[in-house]
């Protein structure tokens, strides 16, 4: 099931621009909390304790003037001094939330109730112009009961609520908001079916206290604010709002396209042109952020190494053919005299001898060339740690018979990160080019640096010249043709201490040839 719903995705997931998916994801990480605000209900939610703060303001005011004229109250003038007391103002907080209060059935009718106290009656009476003015003002449905929950003003006035829960709290002291069902809403608009505060009412009950008793209670009720109407009553803050969040989400896009998707284009164009064989990569915007910026130089890195193999592999193509057609020819004309004519032994050995020599020829280049290959293909080994004494006293053993060697190390030769095998080879091939040229005596000095060993090789013979100075360590390139070298030693050399982190390279002088071996130290 997994894998055909991937397979559907891959199928039909659309092929989008990197600004476009950037500019996706702005829009809706700016759209976002917009959207939390409406479905999670946290504007609405807002809304709700908003109309709970309000009817709590009414009935603490009503209250208050009831508790004041209420047949008996002893008023009782407010100490200016604790007015300076931190805890004398305390107001009250919101305690209604639409996702964890819950919503109580509508309110019922009022039940049969006894007659009415008096002093509750007296009040009612002075307080029903101010009541109606009230309501009429801010919608709100404003009862007065007295203490045995009987309604003294307002609608169904003689009946009585002393059964409602808000009802008992404020009758025992504590004022108490709830949530209630209007069964009297009827939806007006499409959308109302997104908003839970739509068809619910908010009761606010609070006792009206006179001289530390309960009295009476107050009891007001209102629908809150409805989700969408509030949205049309703060369209102007909203439409800043969405206006702004779209300005910076076009900002960013402008920046995110100049830092990202306009440099990747123009790295596109330039892969495309270089793979063509052309083209120049440009240099990275600088605008481009950071990581845009070094993927310009890697590209440009991984580029020059392409188009250096890229001659390398045209150079090398070319030598070998023209290595290997030199024997091959050889051979090839000597079989056709071999079958034209009829020769004596003495000639007939004297061709058989060339095919046999540009047969071993060719038999040493290939062998030379899967050296080379090898060396190329070469990598690093980790851990190394050599002392380069062992290898390059075994390569001078070998060839100390022919050629007059003197080796001079410090006391404390350091340990080198290079392996004991490519080192004997590399001295080895130096000396036997030595030897070649006609060298008699060379000398081996080696001198610590901080992170590296140089190891110096010179003899005394006629050196390089100087327009061969720079072609030494081609593939092919050697002054002993004739002799059947085929200029792949140093090369070989080369490429292997490459892989390694070393360099070997040739010292410009005047007598003699001077070889400069550079090898990592081992790490300690």
């Amino acid at each position: 099931m997994i894998a055909r719903l991937r397979a559907f995705i891959r199928n039909h997931w659309p092929a989008l621009r990197l600004r476009t998916i950037l500019l996706s994801v702005l829009i809706f990480a700016g759209v976002l909390p917009g959207l939390s605000a409406i479905f999670l209900r946290v504007y609405e939610n807002t809304l709700v304790r908003q109309t709970e703060a309000e009817l709590v303001a009414q009935a603490v005011v009503l209250s208050a003037v009831a508790a004041s004229d209420w047949p008996g109250a002893v008023v009782v003038s407010p100490d200016p001094a604790r007015r300076d007391d931190p805890g004398y103002y305390r107001p009250e907080p919101a305690t209604i939330d639409l996702g964890s209060t819950p919503v109580l059935p509508a309110r019922p009718a009022p039940r049969h109730a006894a007659v009415p106290e008096a002093g509750a009656v007296e009040v009612a009476d002075r307080l029903g112009s101010v009541v109606e003015q009230t309501s009429r003002t801010t919608l709100a449905s404003i009862l007065l009961l007295d203490r045995n929950g009987t309604i003294v003003l307002g609608y169904g006035q003689g009946g009585g609520l002393a059964d409602l829960t808000e009802v008992r709290s404020a009758l025992a002291g504590e004022p108490r908001t709830v949530l209630r069902r209007n069964d009297a809403y009827r939806p007006r608009y499409s959308m109302e079916w997104l908003s839970r505060a739509a068809g619910v009412r908010i009761h606010h009950a609070r006792p009206v206290m006179v001289n530390g008793r309960v009295e009476g209670v107050v009891v007001a009720s209102r629908s809150p604010r409805a989700l969408f109407k509030g949205l049309y009553q703060d369209r102007i803050k909203i439409g800043l709002g969405v206006v702004g969040t779209l300005g910076v989400i076009a900002l960013l896009a402008v920046l995110v396209s100049r830092g990202i998707a306009r440099p990747i284009e123009a790295l596109s164009r330039a892969t495309r042109d270089v793979a063509n064989g052309g083209g120049v990569l440009p240099p990275a915007p600088a605008t481009a952020a950071v990581e845009i910026r070094i993927l310009y130089e890697d590209f440009g890195r991984m580029a020059q190494a392409v188009d250096r193999r890229s001659r390398y592999l045209r150079d090398f193509a070319a030598a070998v053919s023209h290595e290997f057609k030199t024997p091959l020819s050889g051979i090839q004309g000597a079989v056709e005299l071999l079958h034209d004519h009829e020769m004596d032994p003495g000639q007939r050995r004297r061709f058989l001898d060339n095919i046999a020599a540009d047969a071993r020829r060719l038999s040493a280049l290939v062998t030379r060339l899967l050296d080379l290959a090898r060396a190329d293909m070469a990598r690093p080994q980790a851990g190394l740690s050599v002392d380069v004494r062992l290898p390059i006293t075994k390569a001078v053993d070998a060839r100390s018979s022919r050629l007059a060697i003197s080796v001079m190390f410090g006391d404390e030769t350091p340990r080198v990160a290079v392996p004991a095998s490519t080192i004997e080879m590399v001295v080895s091939t130096l000396l036997e080019n030595s030897r070649q040229a006609g060298a008699t005596a060379v000398s081996i000095r080696a001198a610590a640096l901080p992170d590296r060993l140089v190891v110096t090789l010179a003899d005394d013979g006629p050196g390089v010249a100087p327009a061969d100075a720079g072609r030494v360590f081609e593939p092919f390139f050697t002054t002993r043709r004739g002799e059947g070298g085929a200029g792949l030693g140093l090369s070989i050399a080369r490429a292997l201490l490459a892989a390694n982190d070393a360099t070997l390279d040739l010292l410009p002088t005047t007598e003699g040839a001077v070889f400069e071996l550079v090898m990592p130290l081992a790490e300690q």
